[in-house]
């Protein structure tokens, strides 16, 4: 393999439907130090250079060639806005003159519409140079992520529910960051790392008050509409945005710096009161941005656990997508982290078991209980729910050997070894047992003609007889 120009290898990559081929003419590029293609890569991949441009017209009749030193140059001024609007067109247009069709059209423009439509990403740049070429390495863009503690079978982990946190309402709507430079520039990103350009309400607003930043600053936070479907479709649009309604929600500030390194210097605690003090200062000037409520509750004493129950239920009035829990004396980390738990609200309904249902034939519940059908009655509406999660092995086991009357096998690891143990038919089938459900919400069936529960999962029986309720 020899030295490639970077559209060539951009076209040779994006032929390949190999993932191991893609690395393989990567790796090979880094073996002969191509900086201009890497170098190109981070420019395409990293998500906080941006050029300020949503159209970059296709060559059809080139120049001679464009340097990559002049193209850098050109890139560079549109990054720092030196050239905005009519002049970043004719720039450009200028450029694609001067470069011919095949390296405008399959590197150039590319990078400025940083999606170099070859079929691989940052990640695969990363596994290829991170042990032996880490110069050549792209950062990737991670933000704080909460982790759960209520468990698939609705089981809260009360290990994690302990100390002084912060509560906040977890909002239904688009993770955003928000990058702000002293100079007035504004990056908008999602979780991941993709530019967002359709809230330009917003950051017109937030470039207004960059001059109170003597830093780079990410404002982390949630971006909400008049609802979350709305809100999607305009986050999507390329054309005809509408926005104007939207509103940044803020619940966290750090430093780009500390950002970027990946953990923050300042606790929760002095985090929060750093973005309260900026707003109460700004927050006059920015009606399209707001301030998350908190509140703090010490859940080591029964008080504190008795107003988490019931920040809970009034966020599930609320029709919030549940609470948050954050711990007073952490970092910022960008990964998914237990110093922000998320827990959604949920409701227990009693219910009455009418059917069991095998698991189905592709899951890991064949030949026993896939799950239990309840019925019943809760605030007027009638409830009919196929729940299949809160149930041990055991009990899918028991419950589907009494069913059938046959018995039934099951596994678990003792010792670190698997061993088999076999139920045998009980004499009470559940079907006519109470059982208590826990669940999201109670919603519409598909069918439209009863109610249903959004995500159930079973928690208990609560009789021993057929319709009794202890």
């Amino acid at each position: 393999m020899t030295l490639q120009a970077p559209h060539l290898l951009i076209e040779a990559i994006a032929k390949s439907d190999s993932r191991l081929t893609k690395e393989a003419l990567v790796r090979a590029q880094a073996e002969l130090a191509n900086s201009e293609f890497f170098a190109g890569l981070k420019l395409a991949y990293d998500p906080l250079v941006t050029f300020g441009v949503k159209k970059v017209p296709t060559s059809t009749a080139g120049g001679s060639g464009l340097s990559w030193l002049n193209f850098v140059t050109l890139a560079n001024k549109l990054q720092n806005r030196e050239l905005t609007g009519h002049d970043a067109k004719y720039a450009i247009e200028e450029a694609m003159s001067t470069a011919t069709v095949a390296e405008w059209n399959g590197w150039y423009r590319l990078i400025l519409l940083k999606d170099l439509k070859a079929g691989f990403s940052e990640g695969t740049v990363n596994r290829v140079c991170e042990i032996d070429y880490p110069q050549y390495k792209i950062g990737v863009f991670e933000c704080q992520l909460a982790k759960d503690c209520v468990d698939d079978d609705g089981n809260v982990d009360e290990a994690e529910l302990t100390g002084k946190k912060q509560i906040d309402c977890k909002l239904d709507g688009m993770r955003v960051l928000t990058v702000v430079y002293p100079d007035g520039r504004v990056i908008q990103t999602s979780r991941n790392g993709k530019e967002l350009t359709n809230f330009g309400v917003i950051c017109k607003q937030v470039a207004a008050i960059a001059g109170q930043f003597s830093d780079p600053t990410v404002l982390d936070g949630e971006v909400m509409s008049a609802s979350f479907q709305d809100l999607m479709k305009q986050a999507r649009r390329k054309t005809n945005v509408q926005a104007d309604d939207s509103v940044l929600n803020l619940f966290d500030i750090i430093p780009l710096s500390e950002f970027l390194a990946g953990k923050s210097k300042l606790t929760q605690q002095a985090r929060t009161q750093k973005l309260q003090t900026l707003f109460d200062l700004v927050g006059s000037s920015l009606p399209n941005v707001t301030v998350v409520g908190t509140e703090t509750v010490d859940l080591d004493t029964e008080e504190g656990r008795l107003r988490l129950k019931e920040i809970n239920a009034a966020a599930l009035a609320g029709k919030y997508e549940g609470i948050m829990l954050k711990d007073l004396g952490a970092v910022y980390e960008c990964k998914r982290s237990k110093n922000w738990l998320k827990m959604k609200p949920f409701i227990e309904v009693s219910l009455t078991a009418v059917d069991v249902e095998e698991g189905k034939p592709d899951s890991k519940f064949v030949g026993t209980m896939g799950a239990v059908v309840f019925e019943g009655t809760e605030d007027g509406k009638f409830i009919r729910v196929s729940c299949g999660g809160g149930f041990s092995i055991q009990q899918r086991a028991q419950i589907w050997a009494t069913h059938t009357k046959q018995p039934v096998q099951w596994r678990k690891k003792v010792k670190g070894k698997w061993e088999v143990f076999t139920e045998l038919p009980d004499s009470t089938d559940v079907v006519g047992l109470v059982g208590e459900i826990r669940a999201d919400a109670i919603t519409k069936s598909t069918d439209k003609e009863h109610f249903s529960l959004r995500f159930p999962r079973f928690k208990t029986w609560r009789g021993f007889l057929p319709g009794e309720k202890l």
